[in-house]
């Protein structure tokens, strides 16, 4: 063990400490649901997870994923162009790409390497990258990845700032312009409409992000572009199967059928790492029909949601304003949001705060993510929480 690098490192480690920005990982003993079991303590509710239809723990959703487990075995042994690709590989793409509304898709082992593996492989030195400011870490490291191509960054959400950018980069063969559907620490969407229509206006590609929208917006919860009417309109999309559709692992990316082929030829993390597991695959199946199955829970979901934020505005707080299950607070100093989420958690509320290095500096929040899975008195208890630890 290098003595010098260990030392450094426990020096970063004491000045976090001392700043109050050191994270702290608490351990779950139980499936994760609205209430779970964390650090030996029974009933700690969940306000704080991706598990935005109850899902995770669905017992269709955990058998079909017994089941793949033991049809394929534990492990795919190797990448897919070497040792082949499961059946149920193929039928959780065809199952999402009829989902999401495209010809077909293409599953990873995370949204993020299957970010990292759409942009180096789609931008050469003739494209143009163009991605909001506030798009999630995944995109941004995967546009840094795409090192042959000019890369740009818009205000966040801002139309006219894009549409000058698109004008003074006119001249590249391949333009991108990337954003997440919602904002994953804004709690916002993207402007959908707007986007594709200055797209289309540019001959531009458009690739959206739906990992937080997926399962929760639009009446069936298909997305963001469901939610404004534009299924089918988006050239690529990209998504997660660990959120929404059961919460386990995966991601995707879905697009026209000549473009999956060519990620299939050519993505290096498709290339070079193994298929997503098949029990995975299995549960994330399941999960898509359950929600098929079941649009009700994303009404339910809607409701909570729409409840949660007015209950929070009526007790003196100021949720950031949006449509989707992310309701951010906004505390101010990284210290006084982790001081409030540890509170919380002293009276059996389990969510984050979050600071700085994850969002600007004096911006620091409590983000709040309700569940179709949550009842009222949930809901109604997290807000009595709030309420007395903030002293």
């Amino acid at each position: 063990m290098n003595d010098t690098f260990r030392d450094e490192l426990n020096r970063e480690l004491e000045r976090l400490r001392a700043a109050g920005t050191y994270k702290h990982f608490h351990t779950i003993a139980s499936p994760q649901a609205a209430e779970v079991r964390m650090d030996g303590r029974d009933g700690v509710l969940v306000l704080s997870s991706n598990n935005y239809l109850g899902l995770a723990n669905h017992p269709a959703v955990v058998k079909a994923g017994i089941e793949a487990l033991q049809t394929y075995g534990a492990g795919t042994a190797s990448v897919r162009f070497i040792c082949g690709k499961f059946a149920i590989h193929q039928e959780l793409e065809n199952e999402i790409a009829a989902f999401v509304g495209t010809e077909a898709a293409l599953s990873f082992v995370s949204c993020w390497t299957a970010t990292e593996g759409l942009f180096p492989t789609i931008a050469d030195e003739n494209t143009l990258i163009l991605s909001d400011e506030l798009n999630h870490a995944c995109i941004i490291d995967a546009c840094r990845l795409a090192s042959k191509a000019k890369r740009a960054i818009f205000r966040h959400a801002d139309m006219a700032d894009l549409r000058a950018k698109l004008g003074e980069h006119a001249t590249y063969r391949r333009k991108i312009v990337v954003t997440d559907g919602v904002f994953s620490m804004e709690g916002d969407i993207a402007p959908l409409p707007d986007l594709v229509e200055l797209c289309r206006r540019h001959d531009a590609i458009l690739v959206v992000d739906d990992s937080h929208g997926t399962g929760v917006m639009g009446q069936t919860g298909r997305g963001i572009a469901e939610h404004y009417g534009l299924l089918g309109e988006i050239d690529i999309l990209t998504g997660t199967l660990g959120k929404a559709l059961g919460g386990a692992a995966g991601g995707y990316v879905a697009g026209s059928r000549a473009l999956i082929e060519y990620l299939e030829q050519k993505a290096r993390t498709q290339l070079f790492s193994n298929a997503l597991p098949a029990t995975v695959a299995g549960s994330a199946l399941e999960a898509l029909r359950q929600l098929k199955a079941h649009p009700e829970w994303v009404t339910r979901l809607h409701e909570n949601t729409a409840w949660f934020r007015a209950a929070l505005r009526k007790a003196g707080f100021n949720p950031l304003e949006g449509e989707s299950a992310i309701v951010p607070v906004i505390i101010g100093e990284t210290a006084e949001a982790i001081r409030i989420s540890e509170s919380l958690l002293q009276h059996g509320i389990f969510v984050t705060g979050f600071g700085f290095p994850v969002v600007p500096e004096g911006k620091a929040r409590i983000r709040f993510q309700v569940s179709a899975a949550h009842e009222r008195e949930h809901l109604e208890r997290a807000v009595e929480a709030l309420v007395k630890v903030r002293g």
